[in-house]
């Protein structure tokens, strides 16, 4: 049986992966460190806004029970809204990761007029407490899907000089976990162009066992 599989991402969610058909990996929410990565990161490390909730606790509606946690939490109230905010802005919104440690969202959108009054109804909503960072990005989240599908396709095309075993997305950027990174940058590079392969990292990836 091919143990490789393609991750579908849910909004601004982590890297996955699917082994054997079972999905493994984050859900909607990947960590922080993923904004300071290359390889498909924002040009940008720095967010180009940051605004901090001043709304009342318990404001906004929460992904869970009332009470759940994380789900029902200050934080987690914030995602819940920041995803239906990317969901009504596909046009502009790429994705979104939490820093749990530091009570914080990020948040990755197209700039322009459009992300200004994102950006605005985000901060606006934010409730008391909770830092919202939000980054530049140069890919929609619709457009790394595309790409997820492209390469998903490609799954078999360089058999025999490397394998493609894993392929997701992150919050900015979509992932490739490959058998042998060396060999396999300059002939990805040379397939998808130099403007595709800034929005792909490449990770060294052993083939997916099942858990």
């Amino acid at each position: 049986m091919d143990k490789r599989r393609i991750a579908r991402s849910a909004t601004g969610a982590a890297v996955t992966a699917l082994a054997l058909g079972a999905l493994q990996g984050a859900s909607a929410a990947g960590a922080d460190g993923e904004t300071k990565e290359g390889g498909g990161a924002p040009a940008a490390l720095e967010p180009a806004k940051v605004c901090i909730g001043t709304q009342p606790e318990g404001r906004l509606p929460s992904w869970g029970p009332k009470g759940s946690r994380p789900d029902d939490t200050p934080l987690y109230r914030v995602l819940a809204y920041i995803d239906r905010m990317g969901k009504a802005h596909p046009g502009i919104f790429t994705g979104f990761s939490v820093d749990d440690a530091n009570g914080a969202a990020n948040v990755y959108r197209v700039p322009g007029k459009e992300a200004e009054k994102f950006d605005a109804d985000i901060c606006g909503a934010a409730e008391k407490g909770v830092t919202v960072r939000l980054y530049d990005t140069e890919v929609t989240e619709t457009e790394l899907k595309e790409l997820v599908d492209r390469i998903g396709g490609d799954m078999d095309r360089w058999k025999g000089t490397f394998m493609i075993w894993t392929v997701g997305m992150n919050a900015h950027s979509v992932v490739m976990g490959v058998s042998d990174p060396e060999k396999a940058e300059p002939v990805l590079r040379e397939a998808y162009g130099e403007e595709t392969m800034r929005h792909i990292k490449i990770e060294r990836s052993g083939q997916p066992t099942l858990l």
